[in-house]
């Protein structure tokens, strides 16, 4: 099955279906096996079908590839099996197969004979970068649960897609579903790069899931995690005896702050695994997108470590690494028409949506970290105190269109003692949600997509945890059920105004950003003709006659106020607004309006 050609772009790091090539492969009679393991003495397959005897099965060394390989039989769909490897050492490791397909329900974890011959019966939603993007971070184990257990893939398809579809997001980004032993790592240990999770059904339901999904115009997005995996013995970690993944040298194969290998994208063979890894789930399960984790962690030589070695030119960029993320992309979107492939990159790296050939990483998108932390940090603070902070959110708004954004609320933002995003907001109880839903507008209303956590949405109040369902008893509650309509409406708007997801600097202006001592924010977002006007007001304070300037004259109407009544606040809106003919800034024409304290509204023309 490996041909020379095969053997070629594995060693050059540009193979792309290494899936269907190594692993288990069922046959009339039996099963083939293939393995990666250049540096073992010895290699056999063990399992339900020889009862896990070694050197029963003993498979074969192509000594120019060091690949292991050789058939079964009677070996079966849903038979368990490891590799059984002997190394130079004389050591005896008992390893699942790292393209397994399937695998035993952790703490179990023998990889299980499958097959992934599935065949999609609805496309993949419109991915262009020309349309709206909203979504939805899902943790599938912690979502909802059914008498405190898992919900399978199947209850989550008819559940998760009815939610989804009624809260009016266009995607979700589960957190990495790939085989992971450990639960309280969320599934960024992996194990198992080309198998779903057993904890919540077998692969095909997992397929089933997508595709009920896409039914319903719901995207699906995969975390994915090429920067580190899990130290299991039964995964990667000295696979046949030697650092075959990771790197010998823990400087540059270990990660201090995770403590997990990383992988040695020197290697062509390794760069082939991960970039087969993305492919697969692109090509098998049929999904949207990729979001790489941890871009940064993979790009600076000492991210999170006091002893690092430079790259050849003394500097800490990992060239290997940029080079990897460069081929997976070129690869990915060579491969594939209409998927996204998302970077978690939280410096100020230069060009990580930048087309490859223009010298960039050619990701189509990047999380906005600078704009996450600056305002959370902005909402930290009592109101008094945001006149003197107004320069940190305005300078947000020059660096908005350096890449393609997308803007995060993760669950990295609500674990770890951070508190929910509820807890985070300063002031007491009415005071808390006024701030919530004042920066739920204006994330809406800034430059870039969205994304929200899970339980943001109708405002937890409890820190998340893995351990447990959201507190889904809060929507029973009139401020929290609020929010849960603030975030309804606002997905609504965004998804039918296109003003708000053009997300390019010709489209957006300035009214006023300068107005500090009131911490009064506002802006326009435009499409064409077609403009919607943002004012912010992040001070505790009412103004019943705030002036802006606008360019189109006539009547306006408000369609959205975050302190509408039907979101919990004191419905301090605006109903007739009508244009008065006087300058104001670089305006002709002016609105007078009510701003409630802590709210964002959006105004459009009427004509």
């Amino acid at each position: 099955m490996f041909s020379e050609f095969d053997r070629y772009l594995f060693k050059e790091g540009t193979h792309t279906k290494l899936y269907e090539k190594l692993g288990a492969f069922i046959k009339d009679n039996g099963v083939y096996f293939a393995v990666w393991a250049p540096n073992a003495k010895d290699v056999s397959v063990v399992g339900d079908f020889n009862s896990y005897e070694p050197y029963k099965d003993r498979l074969q060394k192509d000594e120019n590839s060091g690949i292991w390989s050789g058939f079964v039989e009677n070996a079966k769909k849903g038979d368990t099996y490891k590799f059984f490897i002997k190394t130079f050492k004389d050591e005896e490791l008992y390893k699942a197969d790292p393209f397994a397909k399937f695998s035993e329900k952790p703490p179990k974890s023998a990889s299980i004979i499958w097959d992934t011959n599935f065949q999609p019966k609805y496309k993949r939603v419109n991915n262009s970068i020309d349309t709206p993007l909203n979504i939805y971070e899902v943790h599938l184990g912690s979502w909802k649960r059914k008498n405190g257990e898992y919900l399978t893939y199947k209850e989550l398809a008819t559940q998760l897609t009815k939610y989804v579809k009624q809260m009016g997001f266009t995607h979700i980004e589960l957190m990495p579903i790939m085989e992971h032993p450990f639960e309280g790592s969320w599934g960024y240990q992996i194990t198992g790069y080309f198998t779903p999770t057993s904890r919540y059904g077998t692969s095909d339901e997992f397929f089933e899931f997508v595709d009920i999904m896409h039914k319903n115009g719901i995207g699906v997005i995969l975390d994915w995690v090429p920067s580190h995996f899990a130290v299991d013995g039964h995964g990667l970690i000295n696979f046949d005896g030697t650092s075959l993944f990771e790197h010998s040298d823990n400087r540059l194969g270990y990660h201090p702050q995770w403590k997990s290998h990383i992988f040695n994208y020197q290697k062509g063979e390794v760069r082939s695994f991960l970039i087969s890894s993305a492919h697969f789930w692109l090509d098998k399960y049929n999904v949207d997108g990729i979001r790489v984790d941890a871009v940064a962690s993979m790009l600076y030589l000492d991210y999170a470590r006091e002893e690092w070695i430079p790259n050849k030119y003394g500097e800490n960029i990992n060239l290997d690494a940029k080079h990897f993320l460069k081929t997976l992309n070129k690869s990915v979107h060579n491969s594939f028409d209409n998927v996204l492939m998302i970077a978690e990159e939280s410096t100020s790296f230069n060009g990580v949506t930048k087309k490859i050939e223009d010298g960039g990483l050619g990701f189509d998108y990047k999380w906005n970290m600078g704009w996450m932390n600056d305002t959370l940090k902005y909402f930290k603070q009592d109101s008094y105190f945001r006149q003197f902070h107004h320069h940190e959110v305005a300078h947000m708004f020059y660096y908005a269109f350096s890449e393609n954004y997308i803007l995060p609320l993760s669950h990295d933002e609500v674990v770890h003692l951070k508190g929910s995003l509820i807890e985070k907001m300063k002031g007491d109880y009415d005071t808390k949600f006024a701030n919530l839903r004042a920066l739920f507008g204006f994330m809406m209303a800034f430059p870039g997509k969205k994304l929200l956590f899970m339980g943001g949405e109708f405002a937890q109040f409890r820190e998340w945890s893995e351990k447990r369902e959201l507190d889904w008893n809060l929507l029973d509650y009139p401020k929290h059920k609020g929010v849960s309509k603030l975030i309804k409406d606002l997905n609504k708007i965004y998804k039918k105004e296109k003003s708000l997801w053009k997300d390019k600097a010709e489209n957006f202006n300035w009214i006023n950003y300068k107005d500090y001592t009131r911490s009064i924010f506002s802006f326009i977002r435009k499409n064409e003709d077609e403009s919607i006007i943002i004012v912010c007001n992040f001070s505790d304070c009412f103004y019943k006659d705030y002036i802006i300037g606008v360019r189109k004259e006539g009547k306006y109407k408000e369609i959205f106020n975050s302190d509408n009544k039907k979101y919990g606040g004191n419905h301090q809106t605006n109903i007739r607004l009508k244009t008065k003919k006087e300058k104001f800034l670089e305006f002709d024409n002016i609105l007078s309006l009510k701003i409630p304290p802590l709210s964002v509204i959006y105004l459009k023309s009427r004509e």
